[in-house]
C-alpha cells in the first residue's frame, strides 16, 4: 500500500524517517498492523484477532515477529523507534481502557516496554478522520447528490463493533480531528417502528445509545425487536447471518432489519451534518456498511439523511460517501505520528 505524502509530513519529518514506523488500528475485534518504511509507503499489513492476545503489547510483539515485518525491520537496522496506534476508545490521558474489549494499558508504560522513542495514541475515528482529505477517488463511493465545499467541516460516522463518530474542522490551512464519542448520544426514533424498537431496547438497557442499535450487536438487537414487534419467530440469529439472509432475500425480516439500520444511520449522519455544518461532506466508515454493497445505495439512507424538515434543502447539498479503502486508518495515524515528530 502506497499513499501520497501527507500534508502533516514536513521535510524535517522526512529526515527522521530513518527507521520503520509501527502503525496500528485497534478495534474491538481485530488489531490491524503495518509498517511505514518511508513517507507514504505503508506495507507488511496484517490483521490479528484481539481475543488471541492477553495484552496489546503481546499482539504488537507477535506482529513484529512475523516474517514480513521482521525482514523490513532487520533490513533497516533492526529497530522500530516510532509508533502510533488508533484505538476504539476515548483517549483522554495516560491510561487507556477499551470499551469493547478487555485490553487496558498506560501509554507511557507501553512505550517503555516496547522500547519506542515516540509513541502516539489516538482515538480510532480521530485517526480515520485525518485520512479523509487523502483518500483517492476510487477509495470512496458517493451515495446521493450534493457536492463538497472546499475548506468546510467534514463529518465521519461508522458502524462496526461500536459506532464511531468524528469530524474534521479546518484550522489554519490544516485540519483538526474531533475527539468525539458521539456514538453514545441517546438514540432518537424517527418513526413508529423505531419507537417500538426503542421500547423493546429499554427492556435491556436503561440508556439506549445510538451505538446500541447501530453496531454489530445492534443489528441483533434490532432483529429481536422487530421479530417481537411483527409477532414473528426469533431464530436467535447473529449479525453475520442477519446480513447474509437479508442481502440474499431469504428472510424478509432480516431484510427489514437492514433497511431499518440504514434509515437509522441516515438520521444519525444527518444530525452530524447539521451539528458540524459539514458542507465538506459526511463519510461513512466502519465494517458494516461496506459489506452491504449496492444494497446500501438503494436503501432509505440518503432519504433519511435529508429528512430534516426545513433543513432538507440544506442537506440535499451535502454529499455522503462510503469509504471503500481497505485500511484508511493507517493513513490517518501516519499523519498523526508525522505531526508529533515534526514538533
Amino acid at each position: 500500500m502506497t499513499v501520497s505524502p501527507l500534508s502533516a509530513t514536513s521535510p524535517s519529518d522526512s529526515s527522521r524517517h530513518d527507521s520503520p514506523r509501527l502503525l496500528a488500528d485497534i478495534g474491538g475485534t481485530n488489531a490491524r498492523f503495518a509498517l511505514e518504511s518511508g513517507p507514504g509507503r505503508i506495507e507488511a499489513i496484517d490483521v490479528l484477532p484481539c481475543a488471541g492476545y492477553p495484552t496489546l503489547a503481546e499482539a504488537m510483539r507477535a506482529y513484529l515477529a512475523l516474517p514480513a515485518p521482521a525482514a523490513i525491520i532487520t533490513g533497516a537496522g533492526g529497530a522500530v523507534r516510532h509508533a502510533a496506534i488508533a484505538i476504539a476508545n476515548p483517549v483522554t490521558g495516560d491510561m487507556v481502557r477499551m470499551t469493547n474489549h478487555h485490553w487496558e494499558f498506560s501509554t507511557e508504560a507501553l512505550r517503555r516496554e516496547m522500547g519506542f522513542e515516540v509513541f502516539a495514541v489516538a482515538n480510532d475515528f480521530s485517526a480515520l478522520a485525518m485520512s479523509l482529505p487523502h483518500l483517492a477517488p476510487h477509495e470512496k463511493h458517493q451515495v446521493g447528490g450534493g457536492a463538497p465545499v472546499a475548506g468546510e467541516p467534514i463529518g465521519l460516522v461508522g458502524a462496526g463493533t461500536g459506532l464511531g463518530v468524528s469530524g474534521l474542522i479546518p484550522a489554519g490551512g490544516d485540519w483538526t480531528a474531533l475527539r468525539s464519542e458521539g456514538g453514545h448520544v441517546t438514540f432518537a426514533p424517527a418513526n413508529e417502528t423505531e419507537v417500538a424498537i426503542l421500547q423493546y431496547a429499554w427492556r435491556e438497557f436503561a440508556h439506549v445509545s445510538a451505538e446500541r442499535l447501530l453496531s454489530g450487536a445492534g443489528l441483533e438487537l434490532v432483529y429481536r425487536a422487530l421479530a417481537h414487534h411483527r409477532g414473528q419467530p426469533d431464530e436467535g440469529l447473529g449479525a453475520p447471518d442477519i446480513s447474509r439472509r437479508g442481502l440474499s432475500g431469504a428472510c424478509p425480516l432480516c431484510a427489514e432489519v437492514l433497511e431499518t439500520f440504514c434509515g437509522m444511520l441516515g438520521t444519525i449522519a444527518g444530525n452530524l451534518a447539521v451539528t458540524l455544518g459539514a458542507q465538506g461532506g459526511v463519510y461513512i466508515g466502519g465494517g458494516i456498511v461496506p459489506r452491504l454493497g449496492e444494497r446500501f445505495g438503494l436503501s432509505c439512507f440518503r432519504n433519511r439523511f435529508e429528512q430534516k424538515g426545513r433543513f432538507a434543502g440544506y442537506l440535499a447539498q451535502v454529499p455522503t460517501y462510503v469509504i471503500t479503502a481497505e485500511y484508511p486508518a493507517f493513513i490517518g495515524v501516519s499523519a498523526i505520528l508525522a505531526g508529533k515528530l515534526a514538533r
